[in-house]
């Protein structure tokens, strides 16, 4: 029978029992479109970016101007006409990500809420990682919005673009997450989402698309192993990977601009059911590009 590693909390020992028996194993090598960095057990926030860094000989710069999740939208393959309706607004977002700050508010489904709150008291609050708010609140919160480039000490190549966002209230990591694009093995270009988990990851694979008034819609819809979706990945006490695709999760991120400002909405679905509703207001530091 393949165990999880067992020298960890066993809360953390569950769950990836959990993904290993339910899960897949697989050869990392079959699968670079979905392999990225797995956190260690003390602990991920921000000692996982310098732990990256030593463990791979990168150099970690932050304060990074200008720096966008993707170095261009054209990275994408979206269709010419796609191109032709994408907000200018939303492109530049995503290829200037660093010049942007973020406020959200969230909304619940009542019936979720208490998993929320277990989920935080359980894994969040201790690996300063994934520390979505409970409460509801229609006041607008500010983000620190932060994006870590990691880069190879020798060549200088880019090789992970971070996506730090931390509650200014309380000081924790909502989110850190490696961004980057992937090619699924049907060819088809997504944004790929990397959140470090202790010994593993949770990995979301975002199908992007255009809607009709030019926002940028990415879901993670798949049904299966290959398409975009929820995947947890992890290694057993042997050293083997496993993946545990969860179809019935899913994510569907709409950014916009309405009024010469940014919008974005992120709803998470569980069976098709409304978990959570966060809506963001991006703002730029300096002035937007003179665009639709």
């Amino acid at each position: 029978m393949n165990l999880a590693y067992p020298k960890q909390k066993l809360q953390d020992w569950f769950t990836q029992q959990w993904a290993i028996f339910w899960g897949t194993k697989i050869d990392p090598a079959q699968y670079p479109w979905l392999i990225g960095p797995f956190g260690n057990l003390n602990g991920i926030g921000e000692d996982f970016i310098n732990q990256l860094a030593t463990k791979d000989n990168l150099v970690v710069q932050r304060e990074m101007n200008s720096h966008g999740l993707i170095p261009s939208i054209e990275m994408l393959n979206l269709s010419e006409n796609e191109l032709s309706k994408l907000s200018r607004r939303v492109i530049d977002f995503y290829e200037k990500t660093a010049n942007y700050n973020l406020k959200l508010s969230v909304k619940w489904n009542p019936f979720y809420k208490i998993f929320g709150a277990l989920v935080n008291k359980l894994f969040s609050n201790r690996i300063n990682q994934l520390n979505i708010p409970i409460e509801n609140d229609k006041n607008i919160k500010s983000l620190k919005s932060e994006l870590i480039t990691l880069s190879d000490a020798d060549s200088g190549k880019l090789k992970y673009t971070i996506w730090l966002r931390t509650s200014t209230a309380s000081s924790k990591v909502m989110y850190s997450g490696i961004y980057g694009i992937c090619k699924l093995p049907s060819g088809k270009t997504c944004i790929k989402a990397v959140f470090p988990l202790p010994n593993g990851n949770a990995t979301i694979i975002l199908n992007p698309s255009v809607g009709e008034n030019g926002e940028l819609i990415l879901e993670s819809s798949g049904n299966r192993i290959g398409d975009a979706g929820f995947y947890f990945l992890l290694k057993d006490s042997k050293g083997n990977y496993w993946t545990q695709f969860i179809s019935s999760f899913r994510d569907r991120l709409t950014v916009n601009s309405v009024n010469d400002e940014i919008y974005a909405e992120q709803i998470l679905t569980l069976w098709r059911q409304t978990v959570l509703k966060m809506t963001y207001k991006i703002e730029a530091k300096r002035p937007p590009v003179d665009n639709k």
